[in-house]
């Protein structure tokens, strides 16, 4: 403890997350290899286990590039530790309020998933998307900055679909992600939570710049966890995991009783010199087979011609841009008023332009000047007649 602040390990040591005595902790960590698999009808394998951290870190390694694009920051997303969780601990393992982000799937699969992040962490990405620096965030994040929030979230997990689309060889699409801000011990803002009683958590480590290093957490519903993993294993050839236990086992004992191809090299070592006379009578059989291609000398420009005149291909150029339409406009003048004044016009206002009368006009082509004149009638219309002009070279510069 120091400056009457408890530490990280002292909140976790309270929390019943390291064991004290022979008091049972509520969660332990993956490396404790005292991690929960079992809670009667709900269990997690060690495939589930490898295959849910194997595709959280595919999704999530594309949504921290994402996350660092918008940021402008570093991002990392990293070492995915997969558990399985009692719903009436959660408690405990979100002991403050957290921000909570609902993904649904729309196409590629059926259900949903949900991420919590610390609230601290949220306010910190809201911050640096708003033009801050990152290093005084507000305590209490408002609805401005969860709309900050949702809009990284909404970017990270698009992102990371994408990526999970190329892993599952499907299109996966999702709707737009749902913010809260959830306080499990006050039962605030938990409709969000999957309903099972027994969920998976997927923890990743957070680091963005020098601002946060913390961690992020993905809870998945029992089901919609195993759903993934026998698509991803029937994607990749593999096993279902309900029956990957039995098949395990007898893939073992078939590899020990059924020797592999590379026993027979010695034998074929033996027969290298009979064999060796047959290869080139093998290249010449596949020579023999290739088509004859029409092969002919190359035939080069002739450049002993006099090139044509710099003078005429600008001009055959030009030609080309002759009926392209342009818009010719006029300036009487200019003035500058203030709001005040604007608002003071009126039928019979008069306004002072910078010019004297009887001064010549400027004559724009695509709002860039050309050349002065003045102003005349013509059968009844008003007309302009050029009385100075910039030369040509200087018009074609303008355009």
């Amino acid at each position: 403890m120091s400056d009457g602040q408890l530490s990280q390990e002292e909140i976790d040591a309270l929390l019943g997350h390291h064991s004290d005595g022979d008091q049972e902790p509520a969660m332990r960590s993956p490396e404790q290899n005292n991690v929960v698999k079992d809670f009667g009808d709900q269990d997690m394998s060690d495939l589930d286990e490898d295959v849910l951290g194997e595709i959280g870190n595919i999704s999530f390694g594309s949504a921290a590039t994402a996350l660092s694009t918008i940021l402008n920051k570093k991002v990392e997303i990293t070492t995915p530790k997969v558990h399985l969780v009692n719903r009436n601990n959660l408690s405990a393992e979100f002991p403050v309020p957290h921000v909570s982000v609902l993904v649904n799937y729309t196409e590629g699969f059926q259900g949903s998933c949900m991420l919590v992040i610390k609230t601290h962490d949220a306010s910190v990405i809201a911050n640096l998307m708003m033009g801050g620096d990152g290093k005084n965030p507000n305590e209490q994040i408002s609805d401005m900055e969860m709309s900050a929030v949702q809009e990284a979230m909404n970017q990270m997990m698009g992102s990371s679909s994408t990526a999970m689309s190329t892993v599952f060889n499907r299109r996966i699409d999702i709707s737009p992600p749902k913010l809260n801000l959830m306080d499990v011990k006050a039962k605030q803002g938990i409709e969000y939570l999957p309903k099972d009683e027994i969920m998976f958590e997927i923890s990743f480590q957070l680091i963005i710049g020098d601002l946060v290093d913390s961690h992020i957490m993905q809870l998945i519903p029992i089901d919609f966890g195993k759903q993934l993993v026998n698509l991803l294993l029937q994607e990749t050839g593999g096993t279902s995991s309900s029956e990957i236990g039995t098949t395990a086992s007898t893939e073992v004992d078939e590899k020990k009783e059924t020797p592999s191809e590379p026993v027979h090299y010695p034998a074929q070592k033996e027969d290298a010199a009979t064999l060796a006379p047959e290869v080139p009578i093998s290249y010449a059989a596949k020579e023999q087979s290739i088509p004859q291609e029409d092969v002919r000398p190359v035939q080069f420009s002739n450049f002993d011609e006099e090139p044509k005149p710099r003078e005429q291909v600008a001009s055959r150029n030009l030609d080309l841009l002759m009926d392209i339409p342009l818009d010719v406009s006029v300036e009487l003048g200019h003035t500058k008023k203030t709001i005040k004044d604007v608002l003071e016009l009126g039928p019979g206002s008069i306004i002072e332009l910078d010019k004297l009368a009887g001064e010549a006009i400027d004559i724009l082509v695509n709002q860039k000047y050309i050349a002065k004149g003045e102003v005349v009638v013509v059968d009844e219309n008003f007309g302009i007649r050029i009385t100075e002009i910039l030369d040509q070279s200087d018009r074609l510069k303008n355009l």
